[in-house]
């Protein structure tokens, strides 16, 4: 009998440590419920599909966790007031957190700041806000442009004509890419910009800008663009095919990867780079709410930024011409509106809370195309990441 109660009372201890160490990975205790408001004024973009296809991946894996996150998505094309009203009615389903991507700098604030002081956790991806109690979860936009532009400003020697395509003026994003770019080139007096227009990421328009361009301006070197268009306007280019094909800056992206490939088959010495600009960067704002939600609390040494209120996620990687074979090799069969990607995992939302350094962010491939990262199984697990991220700009400038 004495034996029968040694044994059930180490089978109970055996089972309490397992329960424990089963959990320790998970971001808050089991059985967790969370309703997260997603707000997306933008939806003519493939990009923005990619990053709701992503957080829609992220949920139903958490729900493998134990932890019940219910989406709750206001996505459509509007204006500042328009988004205004999404943010309004995701306050009105009393939501535990807010992921938004703003399309105004300033003007979402009061509503925001709003939520926030209802309690909810608010995170804004993509682009960085001032709103106060409001965390950004973003790469670094400014850098983001700055790696691209030196690389164009080296691959030209320091001289040329130079035509700048860039995203929708006035928007958090491209006012902070606009910034690195200038400020890049006005290091190289010999760099002239002859051109600059919106190609509103839209591949269609920056196809038509980059048309305009060369019909209008007799001598180009140089073409500084975005994602979400370049694809569009290195097509303009091919198409056109002049004598002298310019330097280009491209996009991380399947169908620019492919058409580069064709541009280079004709044109041995065409150069060009592509900076991953992550839609997994969503994701990422998600995994650092699940844990605020869970009780984490932000290291203000970890924050920031203009407003002190930024934590960077790392830019993933960069393809360049050293690279480029690899990556085309990797993802060139992926479908055309494919956005290399990175999502950082559970574990590393907590060390970026906790202001520790993390790794670049690694993405994995889902049957269906879409980058997600798995769950985090294990507290170390973050330590290995899936893929080995390059590289700094001193690796880019292929010459």
């Amino acid at each position: 009998m004495r034996n029968r109660k040694l044994f059930l009372a180490l089978a109970l201890v055996a089972l309490i440590i397992a329960t424990f160490a089963s959990g320790s990975s998970h971001p808050t205790k089991a059985a967790a419920k969370y309703t997260i408001g997603i707000s997306n004024g933008f939806v003519g973009s493939e990009w923005r599909t990619q990053m709701l296809q992503n957080l829609d991946d992220a949920a139903k894996a958490y729900k493998d966790q134990g932890i019940d996150v219910t989406l709750v998505v206001e996505s459509k094309d509007v204006d500042v007031q328009g988004q205004i009203q999404q943010i309004q009615n995701l306050i009105n389903r009393k939501v535990n957190a807010i992921i938004v991507n703003p399309n105004d700098i300033k003007a979402l604030n009061p509503i925001l700041e709003d939520a926030v002081d209802q309690g909810i956790v608010v995170i804004s991806i993509d682009q960085e806000i001032s709103a106060k109690g409001v965390y950004n979860v973003v790469i670094d936009q400014t850098e983001w442009a700055r790696i691209s532009a030196r690389w164009l400003a080296e691959a030209l020697g320091g001289k040329g004509d130079v035509v700048l395509i860039e995203g929708f003026v006035g928007h958090p994003a491209n006012e902070a890419r606009m910034a690195g770019v200038k400020e890049v080139f006005d290091k190289y007096p010999g760099i002239k910009i002859v051109g600059r227009d919106s190609g509103k990421w839209d591949q269609a328009t920056g196809q038509k800008v980059m048309s305009d361009f060369l019909a209008s301006i007799p001598n180009i070197d140089g073409v500084w663009t975005q994602d979400g268009m370049a694809t569009g306007v290195l097509t303009a280019i091919n198409t056109a095919n002049p004598k002298k094909f310019p330097i280009t800056t491209g996009e991380a992206r399947a169908s620019y990867l492919t058409l580069w490939k064709q541009v280079l088959d004709k044109h041995p010495d065409f150069k060009s780079i592509g900076v991953v600009n992550p839609p997994g960067i969503a994701t990422s704002g998600l995994r650092v709410a699940i844990e605020l939600l869970g009780g984490a609390k932000v290291n203000p040494a970890a924050l920031s930024g203009a407003s002190k209120n930024t934590l960077y996620v790392p830019i993933p990687y960069v393809v360049d011409p050293k690279n480029f074979a690899d990556y085309l090799a990797k993802y060139g069969s992926q479908p055309a509106s494919y956005t290399l990607d990175g999502i950082i995992t559970q574990d590393d939302a907590k060390a970026l809370i906790a202001g520790k350094m993390i790794a670049t962010p690694a993405a994995t491939m889902s049957a269906g195309g879409s980058a997600t990262m798995a769950a985090t199984k294990s507290a170390g697990a973050s330590a290995t990441m899936a893929a080995t991220m390059s590289a700094t700009m001193a690796a880019t400038a292929a010459k």
